[in-house]
């Protein structure tokens, strides 16, 4: 489908998408379209600007305004008009128009521009360029949380529970990061680890199980398997329990398939004690969201409300209730683990509301409180730019009319329990601690439960605790992907 700056369509005729923003969990995520977005509708469409103006930036940016001030979910909070001149991208315009929602928590850089190629490269096949990682701080120091395959740092030996503890473009220059964030904070190890384009090479001292060396590697493109190919998947053997196991790292169509196939698998052995390992899986498409909650619908009548969509008053005709649909592969779970931490956001956080009303109890938080994003966004474009804006424009509730969750999950869930991420156990190990509190859930075990009324943002500043670094202009890998570079 082509793009324009405006273009007549129906709201089915959207890829929208639930993810965290640009500064959650200390950086990525927001929600992204998919291959086929198609704009919304304007009733009164701007008029197009003369062919060698269509990219000024003061077009592009009044572009943005229309968008906002047509879509916007919060159109109370935005500017009647707004000087676009003192701005110099049209990033920072954005954040001007939706500064008052942002400090009143609810759009927390979830309303930003990007590129139309590079959001549609990932969300249909996880295209992107880096080293291959996930990095989180702990303290002053630097972790590898999780590697991805046929990417060059795990090619390179680099995995989960790696330190990095200097970063240079050689060996003669290496800074240690611990010197790195004490001077420049979160940012400097994002300004060390260089740009986003292929053939960035550094240099970095790690120290893992084999030992403190130093190692070249160079950015690349890759693609991002949402389910790992040697841990996405597992039948885990417990207490003479079988238990299914899914790590999903982001809500993008490539996952369709391996989620039916996984359920597919679980269904044939009778499955129907379920972990669902959402730690790091900051959002990405509804669509695969609403794939996840049929595949574990198998109990849910067609007549059950798995989400309502909610759009300003002005375009409550766009409002729209969705109702599971159970698959050939679904389970009927008895109880669901999600494991979860301040990463875990939007598109994941749908998937676990919407449970909430009908497994109550036998649903539970595992880990820490989620980041809290119960809006989405849609895609608006202007292709002769390759602007895509993504606005926040609906808000999500479940069955029993619950949302607004913008202080994480923990508080509707009715059963949490509090459980570490031991990066020092590779992920989809029964005896790493977030899996193992998991387990003991579904055996009935007790547990310590997660302080409900403390945000995940609070709680990432905390330094016993993990926090993601994201760059200043992350990618749109890397808003969905918290974490990655």
């Amino acid at each position: 489908m082509e793009f324009g700056c405006v273009r007549k369509t129906s709201l089915k005729n959207l890829v929208i998408i639930l993810a965290a923003g640009a500064t959650a969990c200390g950086g990525g995520g927001s929600s992204g379209g998919g291959t086929v977005v198609a704009p919304p509708t304007s009733a009164t469409p701007p008029p197009s600007p003369p062919s060698s103006t269509a990219c000024s930036l003061r077009n592009r940016q009044d572009f943005a305004f229309s968008v906002l001030n047509e879509w916007y979910l919060f159109p109370e909070t935005l500017p009647s008009s707004l000087d676009p001149s003192p701005y110099s991208t049209v990033g920072a315009y954005i954040d001007a128009l939706t500064a008052t929602a942002r400090s009143q928590g609810r759009d927390r850089y979830f309303t930003y521009i990007t590129s139309i190629a590079e959001e549609n490269a990932f969300f249909s096949s996880g295209a992107t360029a880096g080293f291959g990682v996930r990095f989180a701080f702990q303290g002053s120091r630097l972790f590898v949380i999780e590697s991805f395959e046929n990417a060059p740092a795990l090619t390179a030996g680099i995995d989960r529970g790696t330190e990095i503890l200097a970063i240079g473009t050689s060996e003669t220059n290496l800074v240690p990061v611990s010197d790195i964030i004490a001077t420049q904070g979160s940012a400097g190890i994002s300004s060390a680890l260089g740009p986003n384009t292929v053939g960035t090479t550094r240099v970095l001292r790690i120290s893992n199980a084999a030992g403190t060396r130093n190692v070249t590697i160079s950015k690349a493109d890759y693609n991002i398997d949402p389910l790992s190919s040697r841990y996405g998947v597992k039948v885990i053997s417990d207490g003479g329990r079988q238990v299914g196991y899914i790590n999903m790292r982001t809500f993008i169509s490539t996952a369709d398939n391996q989620l039916r196939t996984a359920f597919a698998d679980f269904r044939a052995q009778g499955i129907t004690n379920i972990v669902i390992d959402f730690r790091y899986n900051g959002g990405g498409l509804v669509s695969t969201a609403e794939l996840m909650g049929d595949l574990l619908g198998g109990n849910r009548s067609t007549s059950d409300i798995f989400s309502i969509t909610r759009f300003r008053t002005s375009k409550a005709s766009n409002n729209e209730t969705r109702r599971f649909a159970p698959q050939s592969q679904s389970v009927s779970p008895v109880k669901i683990a999600f494991i979860t931490t301040g990463a875990t956001a939007s598109a994941s956080e749908l998937v676990m509301n919407s449970f909430i009303p009908y497994l109550g109890v036998n649903a539970a938080l595992i880990g820490s409180n989620t980041f809290g994003k119960p809006v989405g966004q849609i895609a608006v474009d202007q292709s002769a730019c390759d602007d895509r804006i993504r606005v926040v424009a609906f808000a999500k509730d479940n069955s029993a009319g619950q949302g607004d969750y913008y202080s994480g999950l923990a508080s509707n869930m009715r059963t949490t329990c509090a459980a570490p991420d031991d990066i020092g156990r590779p992920l989809g190990d029964p005896a790493e601690a977030s899996l193992r509190s998991a387990l003991d859930f579904i055996a009935g075990r007790s547990c310590t439960p997660v302080t409900a009324g403390q945000s995940p943002q609070a709680d990432g500043q905390r330094t016993d605790r993990r926090v993601v670094p994201l760059p200043k202009e992350p990618n749109t890998a890397q808003r969905e992907v918290p974490g990655l570079f």
